[in-house]
């Protein structure tokens, strides 16, 4: 480990004595010492935009990269996780906001670190690395840098984002990237601008770029009384289906009173609701934060044979092994090898 040390940023322009960040949709314009609605990148003096969290790490973990949530993408393997401070949106239930909402003092760890970490749990089914925990796209110099080493390993790369960047950013980092799992907050802009801060449009964009240039799969967060309603369920459904697909991996997440927003949990009839309403337009739905039986498993499109049975422990339980459904031969709808 090393100490924390600021960075030259990428994608911004000098305006005056103060500098523009154009990594993503906010365009904060910046005076010298201040920071942008992320609070890690900061102008200085000159002009100059830098990072301030380049490497510096909130959380590492071997996760199940079912956890991620990545359902169709090695199920069964591990990927090392780990995480930063800062987020670009300010949702008013976010669950990690303890590393989302503040930036803390800490360690840094290197890109090449990264990619020699991930390496040395290969023999724990180990396939690479996925940032998360807090939002990567704020992480993009640290990001890109460790992805270059990660994929000289041949080991994977994963994001876990909310999909909140400018479009050139996004589409160049994803040439080094091989799975996203986009968080989908609401079906409104209304709902993006008054409880996260941000809009829906340029995620809905991004998620589109996404789909030509590798592995995607979505998490929608179900808040009652927020975008619980059958039209956004619906709509959101129906969008997928039309310009993604309708097998691309939907999985619906339960809501829990976290950070500044107390409304109760969601109703498990929501949850029940929200699955079945998607399953109109969509082969593969998953409920998360919730113990359903068969909400987690992976069903064969064509005979909806069980594919995969998962439990609460992520321990997929893999019954088409060998690229086809065992009752009906068709393929199987994941990335396995």
């Amino acid at each position: 480990m090393e100490e924390v040390q600021a960075r030259s940023a990428a994608y911004f322009t000098r305006e005056g004595t103060g500098a523009r960040c154009q990594l993503c949709p906010h365009n904060c314009r910046l005076k010298p010492g201040q920071a942008g609605l992320c609070r890690v990148r900061e102008c200085r003096e000159g002009g100059k935009l830098v990072t301030r969290s380049y490497g510096s790490v909130s959380s590492i973990a071997l996760d199940p990269v079912e956890k991620k949530p990545l359902y169709h993408y090695y199920p069964g393997s591990t990927i090392l996780s780990l995480g930063s401070f800062g987020c670009n949106l300010r949702c008013q239930y976010c669950q990690n906001w303890q590393i989302s909402q503040q930036v803390l003092e800490a360690r840094a760890i290197t890109p090449q670190a990264v990619a020699e970490l991930a390496q040395a749990y290969g023999n724990e089914g180990c396939i690479g690395a996925a940032f998360t925990y807090n939002e990567p796209a704020i992480w993009y110099e640290f990001v890109w840098d460790a992805a270059e080493h990660i994929k000289a390993a041949e080991l994977a790369v994963v994001l876990v984002t909310n999909g909140y960047m400018s479009p050139k950013p996004w589409r160049e980092l994803l040439t080094r990237v091989d799975a996203v799992n986009v968080d989908i907050k609401g079906w409104s802009e209304e709902f993006y601008r008054r409880l996260c801060g941000g809009r829906l449009e340029p995620v809905l964009d991004n998620v589109e770029a996404a789909r030509e240039l590798c592995h995607v799969e979505l998490t929608y967060l179900i808040v009652p009384g927020c975008n619980d309603d059958d039209d956004s369920i619906r709509g959101f459904a129906r969008w997928v289906s039309e310009r993604l697909g309708r097998g691309t991996p939907v999985h619906f997440s339960r809501y829990f009173p976290n950070y500044s927003l107390d409304i109760e949990a969601t109703p498990i009839s929501t949850m029940e609701k929200a699955h079945r309403l998607a399953q109109e337009q969509l082969d593969f739905v998953y409920l998360g934060n919730v113990n359903l039986p068969g909400t987690a498993d992976t069903y064969c499109a064509q005979c909806r044979s069980v594919l995969i049975g998962r439990s609460p422990a992520y321990a997929p339980r893999i019954l088409a092994d060998d690229g086809r459904c065992p009752a009906c031969g068709e393929p199987v709808p994941w990335v396995f090898h």
